[in-house]
């Protein structure tokens, strides 16, 4: 429950409200793509962050964080030398064992490309496990798009699908324009065999859960990350409570199917 504060040693700007920062790990630290920790800067709070980095690089511990309250307003405000206090990980992971020998898709929207950037990480650098590699990545306009760089370069893969689609965009964009969800019907991936990670805004989730369904993915096969309002991270607090679930302890990730009865409920 202690936090122990690391160093931050970079830290880099991806859009007009989000940061990456990156602390010196200590030794042994290993985490699991999915899993979060709980990141405080001093005198401040604390707040629920993905981690961010590739799990295979365990000298760094990358987190991607979005200005959204006083507690991230902080972490932005960190430069290079100052410390952070850090307690994890936390949580569950994606299922990258399930994943092997399928179709992997995922689906992100905006910010939540940063908690499933380590499972991207982990598929791009094993890709024998998986057969198809799917990433469908939506923002609200081409400013919200986040590591910009890195979805060029894994657009240019040869054995990967990217696409990128933005809610709206200016008449000198010239990518696609519209909803993520569009972009799933024609996705190249047979739904008999795949497995899907969706994260995004809860609203997204549910839209990109229904067309995954009208392809015919298996509910059991798709997995969604909930990450709301996560305080303690060890189920004491209660304030992420998801119906009998606990947001930090039973998740972040979930089978659709264990959250599927809660998602249209309102003040759930």
């Amino acid at each position: 429950m202690a936090p122990v504060p690391y160093e931050v040693v970079a830290k880099r700007r991806e859009t007009y409200d989000t940061i990456t920062l990156e602390l010196d790990a200590p030794d042994g630290f290993e985490f699991r793509p999915g899993q979060f920790n709980m990141l405080y800067p001093f005198g401040i709070g604390e707040s629920a962050i993905s981690i961010s980095g590739d799990p295979a690089k365990t000298d760094r511990i990358v987190h991607t964080i979005r200005n959204v309250g006083a507690v991230t307003a902080a972490l932005h405000r960190l430069e290079l030398g100052d410390y952070v206090g850090v307690r994890g990980p936390f949580g569950t992971a994606w299922p990258m064992e399930a994943a092997e020998g399928k179709d992997l898709v995922i689906v992100a929207g905006g910010i939540g490309i940063a908690p499933v950037r380590p499972a991207i990480y982990e598929a791009l650098n094993q890709r024998e496990r998986f057969d198809q590699f799917v990433l469908l990545y939506g923002a609200r306009t081409p400013s919200d798009l986040v590591y910009q760089g890195e979805v060029k370069d894994w657009r240019s893969r040869f054995d990967a699908v990217v696409d990128v689609s933005v809610d709206s965009a200016g008449s000198d964009y010239r990518g696609s324009v519209g909803v993520v969800t569009r972009l799933i019907p024609n996705a190249p991936f047979d739904p008999d065999n795949a497995i899907a990670f969706v994260i995004g805004p809860e609203i997204m989730m549910r839209f990109t859960v229904t067309e995954l369904r009208n392809r015919g993915v298996p509910r059991d096969q798709i997995y969604i990350s909930m990450e709301r309002n996560m305080q303690c991270a060890v189920g004491f607090c209660g304030h992420c409570q998801f119906g009998n679930l606990f947001v930090c302890h039973d998740g972040a990730v979930f089978n659709y199917d264990a959250v599927r009865s809660y998602l249209p409920v309102k003040e759930v």
